[in-house]
């Protein structure tokens, strides 16, 4: 996220604004910068007399605006961070007139969680005016792959495309959580390495061999006897993997294999852009589109459909492994 980098760079830089107002859906910028900003604002020896966190459930706004007008002691600012600020969305408007008027000598930060804030309000407008305003949004599943290897490089790692995938289809797309994970590959991978699924399976317990990218693999190139294989480890690992996610990945899947028929230019580039997907994936959706005709994708699309709604008790319910196998009978 560009205007994230920017601000971090500032940050860094100890270039700081009175007012930060970090809100949105993807808490992962809002920790990250509300840490770089307690991280870089004040020396050690400054923190005890000059830093206050607390929580939106907790927080006072009068007791904060008090504060707030008030000069550091024996240091060149002072900090007070309002984690979880979302709950005094009702209340939070009484930061209007300080915002209007801020301290140089303070730094406001608010995190505000998993929603947006009013912004009509006045206490935003002064925010916008007088200090910094991030919203961080949710990425899109298909920018996750993306996303591993950009942070991972800034770490001083590659990491092959297959690996990134099979961390964003195994952990999903909360961004936390999977730089936690990294953080075990930090710990214990020498900078320079590439990374690759055999690490993923050491270190993250992922299997590289049995998850839904090496189901959608088989899949794609026909081999039943691999994707009934992988189907079985589900069944006795289901809590790990979910129905209703290899259904979401698989449709994917095939919603891509549509897309490529329908494409005029298979250029690479064009392809890749078109499916968001990474050109070294690009060879696996060719050689599926190749053994699943417009026709039988179309098909696959509706059969996927059916078992999802068997699997949420329409029409005959069924054990959900019995209806993958169902399906991967049907596909193959």
């Amino acid at each position: 996220m560009e205007e994230a980098k920017q601000i971090a760079k500032e940050i860094n830089n100890g270039l700081f604004k009175p007012l930060y107002l970090l809100h949105g859906e993807e808490p992962y910028y809002i920790d990250a910068l509300s840490n770089l900003i307690q991280a870089k604002a004040l020396a050690e020896e400054a923190r005890a007399f000059n830093e206050i966190v607390v929580y939106g459930k907790d927080a006072q706004l009068e007791e904060i605006v008090s504060q707030a007008k008030r000069y550091p002691m024996m240091s060149e600012r002072q900090l007070i961070i309002i984690k979880e600020a979302q709950h005094l969305s009702r209340q939070i408007d009484q930061l209007a007139s300080y915002a209007a008027q801020p301290m140089e000598s303070t730094i406001l930060v608010l995190c505000y969680k998993y929603n947006k804030p009013d912004k009509r309000k006045a206490y935003y407008k002064s925010f916008v005016k007088n200090g910094v305003v991030l919203e961080s949004k949710k990425l899109y599943d298909n920018k996750i792959p993306q996303w591993i290897s950009h942070y991972l490089s800034q770490k001083g790692y590659n990491i092959l495309p297959q690996a990134s995938y099979l961390i964003s289809e195994s952990l999903g797309s909360d961004l936390s959580k999977i730089a936690k994970e990294m953080e075990k590959l930090e710990i214990v991978l020498p900078k320079g390495t590439e990374i690759t699924p055999d690490h993923i399976e050491a270190h993250i317990g992922v299997s590289k061999d049995y998850n839904n990218f090496e189901l959608k693999k088989a899949v794609g190139e026909g081999n039943i006897q691999k994707a009934f294989k992988i189907i079985q480890y589900f069944s006795q690992n289901s809590k790990d993997h979910p129905f209703i996610m290899t259904v979401s990945i698989l449709h994917t899947f095939f919603t891509q294999i549509m897309q490529y028929h329908g494409l005029t230019n298979h250029h690479p580039k064009e392809v890749a852009a078109t499916l968001g997907i990474s050109p070294f994936f690009i060879g696996e959706i060719k050689q599926a589109a190749q053994r699943y005709p417009m026709k039988r994708v179309s098909q696959a699309l509706h059969d996927l459909k059916t078992l999802d709604l068997k699997n949420k008790g329409v029409g005959a319910p069924s054990d959900p492994t019995n209806l993958l196998k169902e399906l991967l009978i049907k596909l193959l």
